[in-house]
């Protein structure tokens, strides 16, 4: 039988990965795996160093637990995508492979990388399988009557569900490998570009995304609709480091809900709401298929191409870094900027200020957000910025601006989440703790509000009506 190479990309598992799994039957367990560190790509992408720090030691994980089933992991370090088809070539003529299976990307890069590879490998007599894998419907299958792609949620929503009701959700078997013939990698897993952040609050492996999956469906999904806008609760699954790494898969997040709803005889708001969730990350996965200039800095909707927005770096500096006078957004940024993570709720209050109230440019803050987030994801992180800058699909109306100490009013109303990011605020009243403005205090080192809310909504109002003018 034929050698296979699988190629891992961004699905760091063993379980329900359709293209390992398809590898080790079609090769009947003669398949060996490699990785490839593109360092310099990667840059150019914004990764953030506690993302990297996450995904090499789930590389280290994943390589184990391979090793445990017979299979070699080996990694390449090719720099850059331009490097990586003649590295995959030269690696499958060493190691006598016969063919190539790999689960699809969808980013402009990636694409024109996977398009040069399938080029040169069928040029050189080599098969080359893709899957789909990284939605839990096949990216592209949901269409409106018309066989147009859906920009709205909604009715992208409702189709989604008739054909998960048509289609029996299941789940890719664990592959199966021989005793192996090739010596383990014996390279260490190291990066030599990019900084790393310590992601230890993160247990890394795809037995510890499982159980922190099993411990959100058990004990916080029926609770979800309540606390998953409260920052100062341990409300949401904080699974998104794993599913941006694909170490879990959409499918397996929505098996486990609906094995919960099938267990739980009563209907879970919770659960239902997760669940929606999920299909958003699906139809923002879709967007990046379709819309494919939403992975090149571009709005989706090209007519906000012409917004004029304010440049003001001492702004964007303020933002960054958590000083802004406005506690919620200084507490959320704070937040980020320490464990490398940020509340869902608080980054679209933070996208909006930025957005709105600074009319500083979306794309600075989504880079922002990448350089930083451990889960960055370029699908869900474009796409949470675009609603909130009001270009993209399904985008909040322009007029639409959150006001973000109402937002910190109703959302942390005894101010427990500032204090904790904030601390120079913890002294004060419930009261006055979401927005101190005149009423600060000489021995409090937190600076005055550095935009007027009220104004700058108007401002970026005005912005938008220009452009219909």
């Amino acid at each position: 039988m034929p050698r296979i190479l699988h190629w891992f990309r961004n699905d760091l598992r063993t379980l329900d990965n359709p293209s390992l799994t398809a590898a080790s039957i079609d090769s009947q367990g003669d398949i060996i795996c490699c990785y490839c560190i593109t360092e310099s790509q990667w840059l150019e992408h914004d990764m953030a160093p506690i993302k990297a720090d996450f995904l090499m030691k789930n590389l280290e994980s994943l390589q184990r637990s391979l090793a445990e089933r017979g299979i070699p992991l080996f990694i390449l370090n090719t720099d850059n995508f331009q490097d990586t088809p003649g590295h995959l070539l030269s690696f499958m003529e060493q190691h006598q492979c016969e063919a190539l299976y790999f689960n699809e990307e969808y980013a402009i890069n990636e694409r024109h990388r996977d398009k040069q590879l399938h080029q040169l490998l069928q040029q050189n007599s080599y098969r080359v399988k893709k899957f789909r894998d990284q939605s839990i419907l096949p990216v592209g299958s949901i269409r409106t009557q018309q066989n147009t792609p859906y920009t709205v949620f909604t009715p992208f929503k409702r189709s989604w569900w008739k054909q998960y009701d048509e289609a029996e959700l299941t789940l890719w078997q664990a592959p199966q490998g021989n005793p192996p013939s090739l010596p383990p990698d014996g390279h260490a897993i190291r990066l030599t570009q990019i900084g790393r952040k310590d992601s230890s609050q993160w247990n890394a492996g795809e037995a510890a995304a499982h159980q922190k999956l099993e411990k959100f469906v058990q004990n916080s999904a029926t609770n979800y609709h309540r606390h998953r806008d409260l920052p100062s609760l341990d409300g949401t699954s904080q699974l998104s480091p794993y599913l941006a790494l694909g170490v879990l898969s959409g499918r397996q997040c929505l098996h486990a809900a609906r094995q919960y709803q099938a267990r739980v005889s009563s209907a879970s708001e919770g659960i239902d709401c997760w669940i929606n969730e999920l299909i958003w990350r699906d139809f923002y996965i879709n967007i990046l298929f379709d819309f494919p200039r939403v992975s090149m800095h571009r709005a989706f909707k090209p007519e906000t191409e012409h917004l004029q927005w304010r440049e003001s770096n001492e702004d964007f500096k303020a933002w960054c870094e958590g000083h802004t006078g406005v506690p919620i957004v200084d507490a959320a940024m704070r937040q980020l900027n320490t464990t490398g993570w940020m509340h869902n709720r608080l980054r679209m209050i933070c996208a909006m200020f930025l957005t709105k109230n600074l009319l500083i440019d979306w794309r600075k803050g989504e880079r922002y957000f990448m350089e930083n987030l451990i889960d960055g994801y370029l699908p869900a992180n474009n796409g949470g910025w675009q609603w909130s800058a009001s270009t993209g699909t399904d985008a909040a109306p322009y007029f639409r601006v959150f006001n973000p100490v109402s937002q910190s009013e109703k959302f942390d109303p005894e101010g427990s989440f500032i204090r904790q990011y904030v601390p120079e605020l913890k002294q004060l009243p419930d009261k006055k703790i979401h927005y101190p403005l005149e009423q600060r205090v000489t021995s409090i080192d937190y600076p005055k509000a550095i935009v007027d809310l009220k104004q700058s909504r108007q401002r970026a109002i005005d912005a938008f009506k220009a452009l219909k003018d």
